[in-house]
């Protein structure tokens, strides 16, 4: 079950956080795992934790034309594409009146752009291997507000309406879409919104019926599933991954 074994995945944003651990879950299943990042060092620490046979491409997709050459390069490699893990992210925190366009363009680029260009591009290839996956990463922020973040909470909303699309139109292709949406997980980007609000630690604990924050390592398994055959006959779906948060309405 969750054999992945002879299926090329990209994972873009994979040699940190989130990225890493959804790249670790398919690494698992037996997938040849290609991982993205801008830093090259970030880069070969994930490829030992990795193992494998996996590689890294030093890309920065806020570059418009760095999309098409990531996946070239992944092409390159041979045995085609079959997973695509959209993950690359970045926020920057302002209240909504303070937001300048420039901020904005920023994480509207590498949130949903860049997304947007790579998957489109990627379409011969994930229909040509019979058993497309595609699994963007929203947020728990793609369905609620939060003052310190409009830009990425537009980004991560529109990343879901846009699975959805890909999901309809794709499922003639047996390619399927889907987003999952990350709660608070503990990670060089939330360790930089706990800096921003001295109370964000105690009141994500309180509000998690867990109680915890969520790991890294706890994207190891939808990973492999939404990936697999298993999961063929589940598109369009918004998964949240945050240890009940978004339960408590």
């Amino acid at each position: 079950m969750f054999d992945l074994s002879g299926r090329v995945a990209l994972v873009t944003g994979g040699n940190g956080g989130i990225g890493l651990g959804l790249a670790k879950g398919l690494a698992a299943c037996g997938a040849r795992v290609v991982i993205t990042g801008r830093d090259t060092e970030k880069n070969a620490a994930a490829l030992k934790e990795l193992g494998g046979n996996t590689h890294a491409i030093a890309a920065d997709l806020a570059q418009p034309g760095e999309t098409d050459r990531v996946l070239a390069e992944t092409l390159a490699l041979g045995d085609g594409l079959a997973i695509l893990v959209n993950n690359a992210g970045t926020n920057l925190r302002a209240p909504p009146h303070e937001v300048t366009d420039e901020q904005w363009q920023t994480v509207l680029e590498i949130n949903l752009n860049s997304m947007m260009r790579l998957t489109r591009a990627a379409y011969p290839a994930l229909k040509a291997s019979g058993h497309g996956r595609v699994i963007n990463t929203g947020s728990m922020l793609s369905i609620f507000g939060v003052v310190f973040s409009p830009a990425y909470g537009a980004s991560k909303g529109a990343v879901v309406q846009y699975t959805k699309s890909l999901a309809v139109a794709w499922a003639k292709d047996g390619i399927t879409a889907n987003s999952i949406l990350p709660g608070w997980i503990d990670t060089d980007l939330t360790r930089r919104a706990r800096q921003y609000s001295s109370t964000l630690h105690d009141s994500v604990l309180n509000r998690t019926p867990m109680g915890r924050w969520g790991d890294p390592s706890d994207f190891i398994g939808i990973a492999a599933f939404l990936a697999s055959d298993e999961a063929a006959f589940i598109t369009g779906t918004a998964i949240p991954i945050d240890g009940g948060f978004s339960t408590q309405g």
